[in-house]
């Protein structure tokens, strides 16, 4: 495994104040920013975590580094005095105006495009966001996401923890294909159910593990009944993480079918560490995320999907071609190597070294 490179510059230990989504919330943004968190606390830094999420008494959990739910403005103000670095998992407008009466380095992670709706519209809070980009030094999950902001940003892609999908366990991998995600319109889960109907067309009748919960499970699971796929389709609801793991590694091929260009897709090194072949939609950061590990199709494109799909059922071997990059690819997503090219980034924002074309630009001084 590549071991995280060290910083060449000697320096007492950082302390980073991060503003993001979090427990008891789910999603990516909240894992990435607890993975980091994690990271730098192992590293020796002094982290905090500031949320706006609600978090009852009861959902509160000990974490190796304080946590700060919906502080007020004379505490918010408090920490960031007590700060080196301002860290904003997606720039917040709310978390971003304290910052301008105590100044402290801001790194903006910008997961996202900042539209308004699917048709690239930004209304006037995101292009707010966008201006404020000037006051940050900015990171990009992907190069989708650096290619449509105005400002340069250097690119560190998402973490993942590996060591959960890459257990052994006894259950063999016997099953075809695998859905995991929030059943939302927009993660197209029904595209890939109307592309299993047409591949029954053509005397192809995989199975699939729908795994996850949302608005749209129930329309699905419709559908699949309408196409007359009930016995192939098998919808699990969402199980706690070690089974969603052990799930994972039962199945061949993970599809990420989203109509959304996402800005990246963790779902998809979660499938590579499980063993899957990943085939997902070309949108977005999704296609770095699968990287040389699989396929992608047309987003939205049913015919392309079942296209794609088919190839895959009736070439099993090509399977191994495609894991077999899979050790190298998630090795630059190892939490301790994007942690340390994040302090990298914080210690030359520290020095107010600007971002130039995507990369730090160095004086000869460093």
């Amino acid at each position: 495994m590549r071991e995280a490179r060290t910083l060449n510059i000697e320096r007492p230990c950082m302390k980073i104040l991060v503003h993001s989504r979090f427990h008891p919330n789910i999603g990516g943004i909240e894992t990435v920013a607890s993975l980091l968190a994690h990271e730098w606390c192992r590293m020796g830094e002094t982290v905090t975590v500031v949320s706006d999420v609600r978090c009852m008494t009861g959902q509160r959990q000990k974490f190796p580094f304080p946590v700060y739910y919906r502080p007020g403005l004379l505490q918010w103000l408090r920490l960031i005095r007590g700060t080196d670095v301002l860290v904003h998992m997606n720039l917040s407008l709310k978390a971003l105006w304290p910052a301008l009466i105590v100044h402290r380095p801001l790194v903006a992670v910008n997961h996202a495009y900042y539209y308004s709706d699917r048709s690239g519209y930004r209304g006037w809070r995101e292009r707010l966001k966008l201006r404020s980009m000037t006051l940050a030094t900015n990171i990009a999950v992907s190069q989708a996401v650096a290619q449509r902001l105005p400002e340069p940003c250097v690119v560190i892609p998402n973490p993942v923890d590996v060591s959960l999908f890459q257990a052994h366990d006894a259950a063999p991998r016997n099953k075809e294909l695998v859905f995991l995600g929030r059943l939302v319109s927009d993660k197209g889960c029904d595209l890939l159910i109307q592309a299993l109907g047409q591949l029954a067309e053509h005397g192809l009748r995989p199975s699939l593990t729908v795994i996850g919960n949302g608005p749209e499970r129930y329309p699905c699971e419709q559908l699949a009944r309408r196409l007359n796929l009930q016995e192939q389709v098998v919808f699990t609801g969402a199980p706690p993480s070690d089974q969603v793991a052990q799930l994972l590694r039962q199945h061949h091929i993970m599809i990420v079918p989203s109509i959304w260009e996402e800005s990246f897709g963790v779902v998809a090194l979660e499938g590579l560490a499980s063993g899957c072949v990943v085939l997902g939609s070309d949108g977005g950061g999704l296609a770095e995320a699968i990287g040389p590990c699989g396929m992608t199709f047309r987003r939205g494109d049913a015919a392309d999907l079942t296209s794609k799909l088919a190839h895959l059922l009736r070439h099993p071997e090509e399977w191994e071609r495609y894991r077999a990059g899979a050790q190298t690819h998630l090795e630059l997503h190892q939490p301790s190597w994007v942690a340390t090219r994040y302090l990298e980034v914080f210690e030359l924002s520290l020095r107010k070294v600007p971002v130039v074309d995507g990369s730090i630009a160095l004086s000869e001084e460093h």
